[in-house]
């Protein structure tokens, strides 16, 4: 059995295209080059994109977001909104968001009959569904807003965990819609605002891809996702694969027989697998520096990420396991990046760096502020690192 040290995994991570010689050339392509984009926060789809293809604009992830329709939002693994290329789309559906889709379906049927507004909340949500895609049956698009002011059946409100620091009384729409989207009947079309910021309008999935959504069977799902996770983050353990799909490990060994994987040892010791035509050696190229953003999938593609993050972890992730911005230089992370008062990059290094990584990363730093243009991407997942570097410390 093969080993595959750290290094080597390091190499591969070019594939990734952020590495400023191996970019990618358009948004689709970077986002097959990685499965998926994190898309939890707005801003992260755009600057992950950016990371990655020379030359990109604003209106470049638009088209491919809102009017080629080529790369589609959707709630999927761990409960996580990504960015999936539209052929992926069917994977997800009968597998990943089929699982949170009941999950979430249950949890919210329980919810609304604590907080007394059905005696039966599954009927009560069966009603409330029916009713959203009764009022998007017409191919309109329309805001959580404006359903909440149209739709009687989800203008309530809910009160949520009583007594605890992150409950409150939320409207109930945003639960409803979410339930539509994660079960592929709506999608989170058109944004009503700026790029860095989330309004969407809310639209029927068949009248957005202008085609019914027909899933995948669940095994058939699953392997097609763990295929895509390991042309990008392979060779990874069973555990990183499980945490990414938040599946079962039942699943994820199915889905390792159905693309024949090839077994390998990391170092280190653990099992590591590779998809089959992928199992050569990769040496170590130039060395490279990298800008990623909050979230960026690259970061979060691993449960286990020492091999890239180094002591770094703690300092670089929330406490809820959330990445912050990265900096890179030949394959490691080796600190974050914030922005001033004028919305200028700025570097926070948390070792030493040689002298051509020091100016590889200034480069990029120039780069992303000039791509910016004084916009300020704020974030509800500062890491402890970002948070110093904010206040100069």
């Amino acid at each position: 059995m093969r080993m595959v040290p750290d290094i080597e995994r390091r190499a591969r991570l070019v594939r990734h295209g952020i590495a400023p010689g191996r970019r990618l050339a358009e948004p689709v392509a970077a986002t097959r080059a990685m499965g998926v984009l994190h898309a939890t926060e707005p801003a992260t789809v755009y600057l992950s994109l950016l990371a990655r293809v020379d030359g990109l604009r604003v209106d470049d992830v638009d088209g491919a977001l809102y009017d080629d329709r080529s790369l589609v939002k959707q709630l999927a693994m761990r409960r996580t909104l990504f960015v999936f290329p539209r052929e992926l789309l069917p994977a997800a559906w009968g597998s990943a968001s089929a699982r949170v889709a009941a999950q979430l379906r249950a949890r919210l049927a329980k919810e609304v009959e604590g907080a007394g507004l059905a005696e039966d909340g599954r009927a009560w949500l069966d009603a409330a569904c029916a009713a959203v895609l009764a009022r998007l049956a017409d191919g309109s698009a329309a805001s959580a807003q404006v359903l909440r002011e149209e739709v009687p059946e989800i203008a309530g409100r809910i009160e949520m965990s009583p007594g605890k620091a992150y409950g409150g009384n939320f409207p109930i729409a945003p639960r409803v819609l979410t339930q539509l989207g994660v079960e592929g009947l709506t999608v989170r079309g058109r944004n009503g605002g700026h790029w860095r910021t989330s309004r969407p309008l809310w639209t029927l999935m068949r009248e957005w891809l202008a085609e019914d959504p027909v899933p995948l069977k669940p095994d058939e799902g699953y392997a097609a996702l763990v295929a895509r996770w390991l042309a990008a983050f392979g060779p990874g353990t069973a555990a990183d694969l499980q945490w990414w799909l938040g599946g079962t490990a039942g699943a994820v060994r199915q889905a390792l027989a159905a693309v024949e994987a090839v077994q390998v040892t990391l170092e280190g010791g653990a099992d590591g697998w590779l998809l089959p035509d992928d199992v050569d050696p990769v040496t170590p190229g130039e060395p490279w520096a990298a800008l990623l953003p909050v979230l960026d999938p690259t970061v979060m593609g691993w449960k286990e990420r020492g091999f890239f993050l180094g002591p770094h972890g703690a300092a670089l992730f929330d406490t809820n396991g959330n990445a912050g911005t990265t900096a890179w230089w030949d394959g490691r992370v080796v600190g974050c990046w914030v922005q001033d008062s004028e919305g200028a990059v700025v570097l926070h290094l948390l070792e030493d760096v040689p002298a051509a990584g020091r100016t590889a990363l200034a480069a990029e730093a120039a780069r992303l502020t000039e791509w910016l243009d004084g916009t300020r991407v704020s974030t509800v997942y500062p890491s402890p690192a970002m948070k110093a570097a904010a206040s100069g410390d």
